[in-house]
């Protein structure tokens, strides 16, 4: 198999031999990790339960971060689910990774669309799965929205959504969710939206695809799935708490597969985990700290605050020249889009021209860097 370098790999090569300004402090910009210290009280909850690390973790998950979990979907999206359609996962990263193979393993030429720009681990997957790979781009032109070509879909085993979207930052409305909940039951694909930025929103909250499902009448989720984690949500990557929730026929298939894989989470940081999802106030807290980042891009930037994410999608023109410039002179590290996305059959790149900003440092170290930025796209 041979995987592409990841994006912070391409980027490192990028700037090798690029001596930045010392007059300025390091500014990093371009991984999506938020910069905030994890909650008090899950440092806590995790500290208290390391006398569990003497017992082995179930694959299942503890019942008490089951509950967290389902209680959080209900309590976010009003949906009710059983025991059968949740699964804890160790994140979502494994999950985006070992779900395609085991999904698609007796599948002979099966066929992966997913969102471009993306996640590298989805492309990661369809190498995995020898799977041919339908690229859904997302351009300024579509709003940064798939377009829907159903002699493509009809060809497809999986179609990955990401929404909200990393890294354009664009959102799917209830009811355009549900167009996509129709189409995978008048295709037969199982259609599976990463969910992990639906709680870093800027006003209202934004839907999920469970959501969508029930309300187009789908009451079983078929073929229908979606993951979430507790990473940005709770500023807490290193808890690796995620899930999978959904049609409870193919969880419970994959649950059987996920004993031989081995990826149970520590007992302690599930004891953390569970507080984590149950609690909300922290959350809220989190995307304070965000909105006041994106008022301050706008300020210094102009740029529009999105619906969700912690990004900016800014278009730069030549967005290597622009990285390399502004590491040399500003000592800030950026993103360039097309690390993020690839060329389509029409050879395509729809992240060409832009640069990612990640938005994950205090309000004071953010209107700094993005000072340095504007100094740069002035120049």
């Amino acid at each position: 198999m041979h995987f592409e370098p990841y994006p912070f790999e391409k980027l490192n090569e990028l700037l090798k031999n690029i001596i930045p300004n010392k007059n300025y402090a390091p500014s990093v910009l371009t991984i999506g990790e938020p910069q905030f210290e994890t909650p008090e009280f899950i440092q806590k909850a995790l500290q208290t339960a390391s006398p569990l690390l003497k017992k082995y973790p179930k694959t299942t998950g503890e019942i008490e971060l089951r509950e967290a979990m389902r209680n959080f979907v209900k309590r976010r999206f009003n949906v009710t689910l059983s025991d059968a359609e949740i699964i804890p996962t160790f994140g979502t990263r494994e999950v985006l990774f070992n779900f395609p193979q085991f999904l698609l393993f007796d599948k002979e030429k099966s066929v992966m669309a997913y969102t471009n720009p993306f996640y590298q681990i989805y492309e990661g997957a369809a190498i995995a799965t020898r799977s041919e790979v339908i690229h859904l781009n997302l351009t300024q032109e579509n709003d940064f929205k798939p377009q829907i070509n159903e002699a493509d879909l009809a060809r497809c085993d999986l179609v990955i959504l990401n929404f909200p979207n990393n890294p354009t930052t664009a959102t799917l409305s209830l009811e355009e969710l549900g167009a996509w909940v129709k189409l995978a039951l008048k295709h037969d694909f199982v259609l599976l939206n990463d969910e992990c930025y639906s709680e870093i929103y800027t006003q209202s909250s934004i839907p999920s695809l469970l959501e969508a499902a029930k309300a187009v009448g789908n009451e079983n989720f078929k073929n229908i799935l979606v993951i979430n984690s507790i990473s940005k949500r709770s500023s807490a990557p290193g808890l690796r708490s995620g899930f999978i929730a959904g049609d409870q026929e193919i969880l419970k298939e994959y649950m059987k597969y996920r004993t031989y894989v081995g990826c149970a989470s520590p007992l302690p940081l599930q004891h953390a985990a569970a507080l984590a999802w149950d609690e909300e106030s922290h959350v809220e807290s989190s995307r304070e700290v965000y909105r006041q980042n994106f008022a301050i891009a706008k300020e210094i930037l102009g740029t529009e605050i999105p619906e969700a994410t912690f990004y900016l999608w800014i278009d730069v023109g030549d967005a290597l020249a622009f990285t390399q410039k502004l590491y040399e002179k500003y000592n800030v590290k950026v993103l360039p889009g097309e690390f993020l996305a690839r060329e389509d059959a029409k050879g395509q790149n729809p992240g060409v021209g832009y640069i990612r900003i990640a938005l994950v440092e205090s309000s004071e170290k953010t209107k700094e860097a993005l000072m340095h930025i504007k100094e740069c796209l002035g120049e």
